[in-house]
């Protein structure tokens, strides 16, 4: 029986890994999906067949799991059906909390039962320690990032959670979660308390590490906290001789390191910089006056100037995803593209809430992959655009991030949109993005701002394209 089941481990290992690789291209993602859960299926089946499990587990647990399984799989399966687009960010950090949880959990049950004279070796309990400190911090965390980007109202205004000594208090409640943890591993200390303490500083370092972290810096810290849960079922999984859970964990756990990486790249901030600082303290004195002025275009004459352009590039932002106009958007461009014109999508790395927010919501409104194009493969083509059409997008096309040293975003990469002959840009009003400062774009003497919804907007300007002939 042990070797039939590491046998569907392998193979289990082997759907994950393609699942990920599927994962990896918009066209292919969806059966990625399909084949990474067809893993986890057969994994926790066969989990039912294993040994350790059958030799200690009575019928009402294997009842109790059975349960368990159903009522998990209702929440998230009526979740996932209810949730928009918008909200997948937020639906993300509190499944990746749960697993951080899980991790967590798995640990606790093996420390706090009696191991009798089958005492562990000291790796074994320093990998369930090390899983358990992570996958607390996982949760906790992802908890927070939930809340923030549900935009709860206890999470809103992060200077609320920032003050003075902040990183010192953080770093002794994870020197005393470590020094605990040590002392449990080590000294074969199992007692009930201790432990309790010791996951008590764990979720409490995990929370306190998140909350004065600004929504700007979301995808990082997303992708941070999913690469935690990785790693924290990747040791339990040692601890626990499941091959699967290895794989599976250090699957998640690269990927989402690489991820968090690339997005702090995108941001031109080093992970820790995301981590211990704050959009506002970035600058280096204070910011450029913006001059010029705001100057608003109606939707008939952007219609005009859109329907005779040659060539137009969209930038998508979270206002698109707010107003679910990705589909009125791409209604609109198959218009232009009817009239002759070349249309591209241009993505930033981290645009919206999470990465790959925008790919996604163009996905689902039908956008063919081949003119969606990242910020790489698309900021030389900007000069040539005739139009440059911004929806909902602020600092991720401030050029105060290559010309003003003080601005907090300076040297973030962006997309070179204020290099395009005219820039549209639809916004619901005059507010600031992210970063706290004003758009040197909006106020360009080739930007027009045309204010409302975004699917409103875009509506009026299909109406006007087609008004046109």
């Amino acid at each position: 029986m042990g070797y039939l089941i590491e046998t569907v481990y392998f193979v289990t290992a082997a759907l994950f890994i393609i699942g990920l690789k599927r994962m990896s291209h918009p066209t292919t993602a969806r059966s990625g999906i399909i084949w990474a859960g067809y893993g986890m299926v057969l994994a926790t089946l066969v989990s039912f067949a294993h040994p350790q499990i059958t030799a200690h587990v009575s019928v009402t647990n294997y009842v109790l799991m059975l349960v368990a399984i159903a009522i998990g799989g209702v929440i998230a399966w009526a979740g996932a059906k209810r949730v928009p687009m918008t909200a997948m960010p937020q639906m993300i950090a509190i499944y990746n909390g749960m697993g951080g949880g899980a991790a967590a959990a798995i640990a606790a049950v093996e420390l706090l039962k009696d191991h009798g004279d089958h005492l562990p070796s000291n790796t074994i309990l320093l990998m369930a320690v090390a899983g358990a400190l992570i996958g607390a911090v996982a949760f906790s965390g992802s908890v927070v990032a939930f809340g923030k980007l549900q935009e709860l109202q206890f999470f809103k205004n992060d200077a609320k959670f920032r003050f003075t000594g902040q990183q010192k208090v953080n770093a002794a409640i994870f020197a005393g979660a470590v020094v605990l943890g040590l002392i449990i591993a080590l000294g074969h200390v199992f007692g009930g308390p201790l432990i309790t303490l010791f996951f008590l500083l764990a979720l409490a370092f995990g929370a306190l590490m998140a909350l004065p972290i600004g929504g700007a810096d979301m995808p990082v810290v997303i992708s941070l906290f999913n690469a935690f849960t990785g790693l924290a079922v990747a040791l339990e999984g040692f601890v626990l001789g499941n091959s699967a859970m290895i794989i599976a964990g250090i699957i998640v756990g690269s990927s989402g390191t690489l991820l968090t990486l690339m997005m702090a790249k995108a941001m031109n901030r080093s992970v820790s910089n995301v981590l211990f600082s704050n959009w506002a303290a970035l600058g280096s004195g204070e910011a450029q006056a913006v001059t010029g002025s705001l100057k608003p275009m109606e939707p008939p004459d952007a219609a005009i100037q859109m329907a005779y352009a040659a060539k137009v590039i969209i930038v998508p932002g979270y206002g698109m995803a707010v107003a679910q106009a990705q589909h009125k958007i791409w209604e609109m461009c198959k218009l232009l593209i009817e009239r002759g014109a070349t249309v591209k999508f241009a993505i930033h790395p981290v645009a919206g809430r999470m990465p790959g927010h925008m790919n996604v919501l163009l996905a689902e409104a039908g956008v063919p992959y081949d003119l969606i194009f990242d910020m790489e493969e698309i900021n030389e083509e900007f000069p040539t655009a005739d139009v440059a059409l911004v929806i909902g997008a602020n600092d991720v096309v401030n050029p105060a991030a290559r010309n003003d040293k003080s601005s907090p975003i300076y040297g973030m990469p962006i997309l070179n949109v204020d290099h395009a002959k005219n820039v549209q840009v639809i916004k619901r009003g005059k507010g600031v993005g992210f970063a706290g400062i004003e758009n040197a774009l909006f106020f360009a003497d080739n930007t027009r701002m045309v204010y409302g919804d975004a699917q409103k907007v875009a509506a009026a300007l299909i109406q006007g394209i087609k008004d046109l002939g």
